[in-house]
């Protein structure tokens, strides 16, 4: 028998039994289906993931204050400026590696614009932090030196931030009020979406560090020139670990830290932040898929079953294929066929099904979800090997039938 005529009596033997092979099938159609959503779904939240945080900005490093000890006490990380506006310079002169570098202060204020107002992430910028994020302009013009230097009374808008204020109003050339000082705003930024904690990254305003420091935050009389963090971008190329560890090197010089004493500053790199984010979505992924995996166990369980009884029902048919010749590897074939084709029929259809999940928790719970053609290659190679598997113990069996026993078989 070739395996030409195997398919076309497997195929018959699933249309003769059209409702038990359709139920034989569910489960796999089941397993298939949840196999291939979940993967969706863990792969749409790793891709937001991955977004959310390159949304911060490319080969980003960034340098916050540490702890420090005062008369034997440790204070925590930040609870003194132990950066300035003199580090970032330095930084942006000596380190080769860096293509820009950015010194920010921030905090929440609140804005008013005409009878409305809106509280706000407000943050004090030197000129390079746009570059540094990879943040584009809308409209208008970027905070320039020349701001900086005079401590010009300007702004940038996040779009969520013109939307609570101006509405439909056109924002340039506005004047909005911060703390009773009026600030011009010259620029709107293009949107950025939320972080990867979920910050709504477009409900900020962007002011010159000085103006931040000497109109609205307030100085600090002991370091006049410390900043909140700095934010440094690494030119494509080089490698990121590399100018870390040039970084570190020129502030502890800068800080006077001597050798062994623990660094006043922490560095971290973004694509740090990236690979474990990503590491974890991953392994959401993975057990959300292994999970739903025992659906295919239980749905390949149910094909072996019903290839038990169809053998069971059918021994007097294979003792007469037996004894016209009929081969123990033609009668094998014959009801492994006949498994692989409810495997995959049952894996099509889970397909089908599976992708349709997959879109409708996209529109439905607005969640992002990814189907690949390596994911449905899977699914359907799973499919494929569930029917090969748990069909070969009932096609066996069946071929190791006594064919004098099988004819005498009612």
């Amino acid at each position: 028998m070739t395996l030409w005529q195997s398919l076309r009596t497997g195929g018959r033997a699933v249309r003769v039994n059209k409702l038990r092979s359709g139920l034989t099938m569910l489960g796999l159609i089941i397993g298939v289906a949840a196999v291939i959503a979940t993967i969706a779904v863990g792969a749409g939240a790793q891709a937001r993931v991955s977004e959310q945080i390159r949304s911060l900005g490319s080969n980003v490093v960034v340098v916050r204050p540490g702890s420090v000890t005062a008369s034997g006490v440790r204070l925590g990380g930040g609870s003194r400026r132990t950066i300035s506006e003199d580090d970032a310079a330095a930084i942006e002169r000596e380190v080769d590696a860096v293509q820009a570098v950015a010194a920010l202060v921030r905090g929440t204020e609140q804005i008013l614009y005409s009878g409305e107002n809106w509280a706000t992430l407000l943050q004090g910028i030197t000129p390079g932090y746009l570059e540094v994020r990879d943040w584009s302009l809308r409209a208008g013009r970027p905070i320039t030196s020349d701001d900086v230097d005079g401590a010009a009374r300007v702004a940038l808008l996040g779009q969520t931030t013109v939307r609570e204020l101006f509405g439909d109003t056109d924002p340039m050339g506005q004047l909005i009020r911060i703390r009773q000082v009026p600030f011009l705003v010259i620029g709107l930024l293009e949107r950025k979406g939320q972080s990867g904690g979920g910050q709504d990254q477009d409900d900020v305003v962007l002011i010159p560090i000085s103006t931040a420091k000497k109109k609205v935050l307030g100085v600090s009389r002991s370091s006049p020139r410390s900043v909140e963090t700095i934010a440094i971008k690494v030119r494509p190329g080089q490698r990121i670990a590399e100018a870390q560890t040039e970084i570190q090197e020129l502030l502890r010089q800068r800080h006077r830290l001597r050798p062994g004493q623990q660094d006043d500053f922490f560095i971290r790199s973004l694509e740090d932040v990236l690979r474990t984010e990503e590491a974890s979505a991953r392994v959401m992924t993975y057990l959300l898929a292994a999970i739903a995996s025992v659906s295919l166990l239980v749905g390949g369980i149910g094909i072996m079953n019903i290839m038990l009884v169809s053998v069971t029902e059918r021994t007097r048919e294979i003792g007469v294929r037996m004894a016209v010749g009929a081969r123990r590897r033609d009668i094998q074939t014959q009801f492994l066929v006949e498994a692989v084709l409810l495997s995959l029929i049952g894996g099509v259809i889970g397909i089908g099904v599976g992708v349709a999940s997959a879109t409708a928790i996209s529109h439905l719970a607005e969640w992002r979800t990814l189907v690949g053609p390596r994911t449905i290659a899977l699914a359907f190679g799973f499919a494929a090997a569930i029917g090969v598997f748990f069909g070969f113990y009932p096609a066996r069996k069946a071929a190791h039938l006594d064919p004098i026993e099988a004819l005498r078989y009612e």
